[in-house]
């Protein structure tokens, strides 16, 4: 019998198995097969990892180097992130089953947030301030916030690592990532590339593991200053309640059912290509889909055709074949839960016009579906699937669509495709949510923030204001007069 690839957790500058011994079976999603073993975390390893990331903020060799060289140490991660984006893509492919087209390629451009906080690691700055005080100097600076708790889905785990793991190293911190234990081979084969670019011993380590092994007692210790989190409303809400045991400042980046609101005007080119990048894109397993298709009902006929037109030549196969559009979804879960949603969908009316089905293979494979609906009480409209289903719903008016995007309770990406452009703004400035694009669909860049409103999140990642959540301001007041301080019962 074969033996199956081993992936060890990365620990305090060592690799390591967990100490109570447990280990979890990977499935690669596109033959159902087991293909990977990996290390899980105790509840003694999640504390060994975080007395080493405390450790290492007050040890000489991360204390006292500078900004510069922080810099200088994420550029050459940068380096070694494309330099192994092959390698990291086709272990990410494996696991998850995301195409290799897309894990490649996302893996190298990752390289570019490591390399934008690079350049804003020495770029930190505190302030004098004018103060409204005689004889008094008195300046801010800005320190590391201290020990940081990542946590990472599977879907996107390279991106959404580095829009943690940069901004904190830039800043200073000293972090524990937890890879999700659905398919965490990546983060862990990354390790590597944190060890070689020359992190001192403590500054991340990488850990994974069940809830209550691993994250309940990483977001509850009492050493973790900062919760940086993606993943699930319903997890999220366990998150936040853990950090009431630490206090610790937390950011949640969570789920959606984003709109697409596509207007009278709109290219039909651009509107389709829009719609499928946004529901069949990743195989429609990313946190900003525009599973929501909104379109004026004069043009609903025409964009349901051209949308048919494209995705008849959809090649459903091997996520590793280049010729392949769209690869198994990671769990049998979620077939399980597009099957029932869209059953239900079908009984209050919906009418599926392509898909609808999973397909007759090994894997975890489903068909592209879309779906038209009658009302906004589809299940459709309403069930984060993470799978590449589309749902439209017709309107009529410019008010109607606004009002029919930001009736929900997430808030995270949205679309608009119009040629108005007058509209483009007065509508994008409507909807509630954190990221708009118009005439284009998930497109991402570390310049840009991104963050949602109401339940999905709060807080902002990438971006330059994003460095300063992983700092603290600190206040210095310097009495520069001669004379001895006065009255001791008198505030300044």
């Amino acid at each position: 019998m074969t033996q199956l690839p081993h992936f060890q957790m990365y620990i305090d500058g060592a690799w390591t198995e967990g100490s109570a011994a447990q280990r979890m079976t990977s499935q690669n999603p596109a033959t159902g097969k087991d293909w990977a073993t990996f290390a899980c975390a105790s509840p003694a390893d999640v504390d060994r990892a975080i007395v080493a990331a405390r450790r290492a903020l007050t040890d000489a060799a991360w204390r006292d180097m500078t900004q510069t060289q922080r810099g200088k140490l994420l550029y050459r991660l940068a380096e070694l992130i494309e330099k192994n984006a092959s390698e990291l893509g086709r272990l990410e492919t494996t696991d998850s089953g995301k195409l290799l087209a897309e894990t490649s390629t996302q893996t190298a451009y990752v390289g570019d947030y490591y390399r934008y906080y690079a350049g804003l690691a020495d770029k930190i700055e505190g302030a004098v301030l004018p103060i409204d005080k005689p004889e008094m100097h008195v300046f801010t600076r800005r320190e590391p916030i201290g020990v940081v708790a990542a946590i990472v889905p599977w879907n996107a785990q390279m991106f959404l690592a580095a829009t943690k793991l940069a901004p904190a190293l830039a800043a200073g911190c000293t972090v524990v990532l937890k890879a999700s234990e659905i398919a965490p081979a990546p983060m862990l084969a990354f390790a590597k590339l944190i060890e070689e670019a020359g992190f001192p011993a403590g500054v991340v380590s990488i850990v994974t593991g069940d809830a209550e092994s691993c994250a309940i007692p990483l977001t509850r210790h009492p050493d973790v200053d900062r919760i940086a989190f993606t993943g699930g409303p319903e997890t999220a809400r366990h998150v936040v309640r853990n950090s009431a045991e630490n206090f610790a400042v937390t950011s949640l980046e969570l789920g959606g059912k984003s709109p697409i609101l596509v207007f009278e005007d709109a290219d039909l080119e651009g509107a389709a290509n829009g719609l499928i990048a946004g529901n069949f894109g990743a195989s429609g397993q990313s946190c900003v889909a525009g599973s929501r298709g909104l379109v004026h009902r004069s043009i609903m006929d025409a964009l349901i055709a051209k949308i048919a037109e494209k995705s008849a030549g959809i090649i459903v196969g091997d996520p590793m074949d280049h010729r392949s559009h769209l690869g198994p979804v990671c769990t049998a879960a979620q077939i399980d839960k597009i099957v029932a949603t869209l059953a239900t969908a079908r009984s209050q009316g919906a009418t599926i016009h392509f898909g609808g089905a999973p397909l007759a293979q090994a894997g975890n494979y489903m068909a592209p579906t879309l779906v038209e609906c009658q009302n906004t009480d589809t299940e459709t409209l309403k069930v984060e699937m993470f799978g590449p289903v589309m749902s439209l719903i017709p309107f009529d008016t410019e008010q109607d669509a606004i009002a029919m995007a930001n009736d929900t309770p997430f808030g995270l990406g949205s679309g608009v495709f119009t040629e108005n452009l007058a509209r483009a703004h007065r509508v994008s400035a409507r909807l509630k949510a954190g990221i708009c694009w118009v005439n284009t669909y998930r497109a991402i860049s570390p310049i840009a923030p991104f963050g949602g409103y109401n339940q999905s999140g709060y807080g902002r990642e990438a971006g330059m204001d994003a460095i300063h959540d992983y700092t603290r301001t600190k206040t210095t007041w310097i009495n520069t007069s001669d004379s001895p301080m006065a009255n001791p019962f008198v505030m300044r």
